[in-house]
């Protein structure tokens, strides 16, 4: 795999940790709560999306190299945009993600330039802004998980939302220190 592919996949493993570290903090009993405003999904649909927004990855892995990755094909037997539990919705995260590994090591830094058709444009997108699109579905998702579990009260932070990283200012610290 490709230093690009690579940076890649870091982003999308942070965000499936973290999404996974909030799994572990909804509160039981609370899968069939939801916002109090017109169209809001109930938290255990909101789970199940987050499995779509992973086989989203998948789909674009797929399309990107139908033959090397046909086994991805049988996933999209299975259901997503569903009412399921923090425990389902976690062990499903894991299995896209491995197949989302399988699929990031046959893809080089070329092969995200290359032009992808979907069904919204049949004339093909670049892989990586497929890629990326995805990724920020998923983000999208995930933030959404942290505002229900503001909501039901859950104790939360920034940390509970983005991975760890040493930030700019200590990086400059630590450059003037050597």
């Amino acid at each position: 795999m490709d230093i690009l592919s690579e940076q890649i996949l870091t982003k999308l493993r942070e965000q499936v940790e973290r999404s996974e570290h909030l799994l572990g903090l909804i509160p039981p009993g609370t899968i069939d709560w939801q916002p109090g405003w017109p169209g809001a999904r109930p938290l255990g649909e909101l789970l199940g999306h987050l499995l779509d927004c992973l086989a989203g990855f998948c789909a674009v892995l797929y399309a990107a190299e139908p033959q090397r990755l046909a086994h991805f094909a049988a996933l999209r037997e299975r259901p997503v945009n569903h009412r399921c539990g923090a425990e389902e919705a976690r062990e499903r995260i894991r299995d896209y993600m491995r197949h989302v590994e399988g699929g990031f090591a046959v893809l080089t830094d070329h092969d995200l330039a290359r032009r992808i058709p979907t069904v919204f444009v049949p004339e093909g997108e670049a892989l990586l802004t497929l890629l990326l699109g995805n990724l920020e579905h998923l983000i999208n998702h995930k933030q959404q998980l942290f505002v229900y579990l503001k909501m039901l009260g859950v104790a939360l932070g920034t940390a509970d939302l983005y991975a760890r990283r040493v930030a700019a200012r200590d990086v400059m610290v630590l450059i003037r220190n050597t």
